[in-house]
């Protein structure tokens, strides 16, 4: 099969645990090329260590995972390049300025030195970053550092973008230029997987979404069929088993 018929991710039994219970528990999860999908849970739910298993951060204890039917452990060469990924808490070379790390990261990948410098400038403008292109990365705003981070996963053109929280911590400005970028992205055919704590941001974003709690897939799905007839939150509420608190106690605070 070529490759824009094959899932853009497929994951399939991912297990994984670090001495105690399984972390991430049996996970399977297809994302169909060309989909805009959300993977939400409460904190500790196993979707940052489900998605670094994904892309080859980490190896699973059991399960396979593949990127346009390229497996992420038996054929990581092709399978990393046709994938970008934004790691939550990247760690960043802090010493080189944007523009250092967009040409570091392309020859890194073996790129020609001339598309790489063409893609770093427009990379640099479109992510409204070349004022700052002097600027250490140690000096960058939690914002930049989520824009550098996007545009060093889209510097090689990938076909699939995993990101994990790529809005935590950005303010609304960097965050609308972000969303913009992926929804580009995805209207020329790209696929894009992101994890996210915000149900509003990925109600509006995604046309499809799987929550995962414990370790576990609990839904999955497109949108619609996920949140039903109530909003995103409300679904997700009901299914990781959660309740508003703060209605209780603290009477001390009024007195």
């Amino acid at each position: 099969m070529q490759p824009d018929h094959q899932p853009a991710l497929h994951l399939n039994g991912l297990c994984k645990r670090f001495g105690g219970p399984w972390v991430v528990d049996n996970v399977s999860l297809a994302v169909p090329p060309g989909s805009f999908f959300g993977l939400v849970g409460p904190n500790g739910a196993g979707k940052t260590t489900t998605l670094s298993m994904a892309t080859g951060l980490l190896r699973p204890d059991a399960g396979r995972a593949e990127i346009f039917g390229a497996d992420v452990w038996a054929d990581p060469v092709r399978a990393k390049t046709l994938a970008g990924v934004l790691p939550d808490g990247l760690a960043l070379p802090e010493r080189l300025t944007g523009r250092e790390l967009l040409t570091y990261t392309g020859l890194l990948r073996g790129m020609p030195e001339r598309t790489v410098g063409e893609r770093a400038e427009e990379l640099l403008s479109v992510f409204e970053l070349t004022g700052a292109e002097g600027t250490l990365v140690v000096d960058y705003s939690a914002g930049m550092r989520k824009k550098i981070g996007l545009a060093t996963a889209l510097l090689h053109a990938p076909k699939l973008l995993v990101l994990d929280e790529p809005f935590e911590a950005v303010d609304p400005v960097s965050a609308g230029t972000i969303r913009t970028i992926l929804q580009r992205f995805v209207a020329a055919g790209g696929s894009v997987v992101l994890s996210s704590h915000v149900m509003a941001l990925v109600e509006n974003m995604c046309d499809r979404v799987a929550v995962i709690t414990a370790g576990r897939v609990v839904a999955a799905g497109t949108l619609d069929e996920v949140r039903g007839e109530a909003t995103l939150e409300e679904t997700f509420v009901r299914l990781v088993g959660g309740r508003v608190g703060g209605e209780e106690g603290l009477s001390w605070l009024a007195s």
